[in-house]
């Protein structure tokens, strides 16, 4: 018996590691892999922000900042959001600036999840959401959602999730695994339930920028949903700043208060480099940001189509930069083909069991790689799946003609 592990709490000890992480460290392993697993994007941060950060640095700036953050950041994030989505907080007492929008999720449902309390979470969705939720004594509910109805949440199966224990929803579209988006319509009967069964709502929207099919929309602008919902967001993705970890979190201002002591006995403030990054990447940094949604656009509909043809049936994603095939007709369990495909064609991607219900059957492949990259990675899962007779006769010819195709094709 391990004595040193009886240390750890129990619900510690049953959390599974992350999924994502496993194939990613996997991959990590192997130089001659194609990595489709984790969500970061291949571009460099905009020159203009990391000359602004050098010049801070050599300034000596690199001491804390405000526990709230630097309120020249709060007024820049306060302005992008009304002008790109029409929401509007207040900088000095409605925005929280965070360690990337991880911290942003843990301090919402830190300081709104009570022991008992239950917490809908639309599956498959980021694995981070139910294992929180369990931290702080709260019960996950995974609402399933379907590729019939294009992974979006309707206000059907919202209904039949909610229960007298439930107090809140976390709602994360663009979809990371499934690239699915909520239009404002979409939205406006799962606004109408949150405020009928007075349910708070965070919105993780992470990928709002990535959105290539209509515009983002975000619940909470719609009438009666500003002060029940906590919008999240960050400079990871749209602005390909992982690394600096900075996100923020934003709100009714009595929300925000309990997420903001939290945070002054956690985190206490973002990296100031990284908040010096964003304010030039909100201020200067639109044109770069554009520039990355239109090749990430290109090669989302390069690589979705190399999927269809070598057999591997994949829905359109409208948002983020993740694919979400179904690997049913092969037979193969997600877990298995993923392995399979790691070990015998040299391409990692993440089974989408771990999503949660309605992720068995499907991959996550991430398309924020370069279009040389993916296309010899479709090329070699293509004949990874006819040399293991893993598809049908047809499903097999389409793998040959697309890997002929691709040949000719300048990416």
């Amino acid at each position: 018996m391990n004595t040193t592990n009886s240390f750890l709490t129990p619900i510690v000890q049953t959390m599974p590691p992350s999924g994502i992480r496993q194939f990613f460290n996997a991959a990590e392993a192997d130089p001659e892999v194609i990595s489709l697993g984790v969500g970061e994007p291949d571009f460099v941060t905009p020159k203009r922000a990391i000359e602004a950060c050098a010049r801070a640095l050599e300034s000596g700036r690199t001491m804390y900042t405000p526990n709230e953050g630097l309120l020249e950041l709060r007024e820049a994030i306060a302005e992008y959001l009304d002008s790109r989505f029409q929401l509007s907080y207040e900088p000095s007492r409605e925005v929280l600036v965070t360690v990337g929008g991880s911290e942003a999720i843990d301090l919402a449902l830190r300081a709104l999840v009570s022991p008992g309390d239950e917490v809908i979470i639309p599956v498959p969705g980021y694995v981070a959401y139910a294992p929180l939720v369990g931290l702080n004594g709260g019960r996950a509910v995974e609402l399933e959602l379907t590729a019939e109805q294009d992974f979006k949440l309707t206000a059907d199966a919202l209904q039949q999730a909610i229960t007298p224990r439930t107090k809140a929803i976390v709602v994360n579209f663009p979809s990371n695994p499934t690239g699915a988006v909520m239009t404002a319509a979409d939205w406006l009967p799962i606004a109408r339930l949150a405020i009928q069964h007075n349910l708070v709502v965070i919105s993780d929207e992470m990928y709002a920028e990535l959105t290539y099919v209509g515009e983002h929309a975000s619940i909470a602008s719609l009438p009666g949903m500003r002060d029940r919902t906590l919008v999240i967001g960050g400079f990871s993705k749209a602005f390909a700043m992982t690394g600096w970890r900075v996100g923020y979190l934003c709100g009714e201002r009595e929300l925000l208060k309990g997420m903001i002591k939290i945070h002054q006995y956690t985190a206490l403030c973002a990296p100031i480099m990284g908040q010096i990054a964003a304010i030039e990447c909100l201020r200067n940094g639109q044109e770069d940001k554009e520039a990355m949604k239109a090749a990430f656009d290109e090669r989302r509909k390069m690589f979705v189509q190399g999927l269809n043809e070598i057999g591997l049936s994949c829905r359109e994603p409208k948002g983020a930069f993740y694919a979400f095939p179904s690997i049913a007709v092969t037979g193969l369990s997600s877990q298995q083909f993923a392995e399979r495909m790691l070990r015998e064609a040299k391409v990692a991607a993440v089974p989408g069991h771990v999503f949660g219900l309605g992720g068995e059957g499907f991959i996550r492949c991430s398309y924020a790689s370069s279009s040389a990259q993916l296309q010899e990675a479709v090329e070699r899962i293509g004949r990874w799946l006819k040399s293991a007779e893993l598809l049908s006769p047809v499903h097999a010819a389409f793998s040959t003609e697309f890997s002929r195709a691709c040949g000719s094709l300048s990416l």
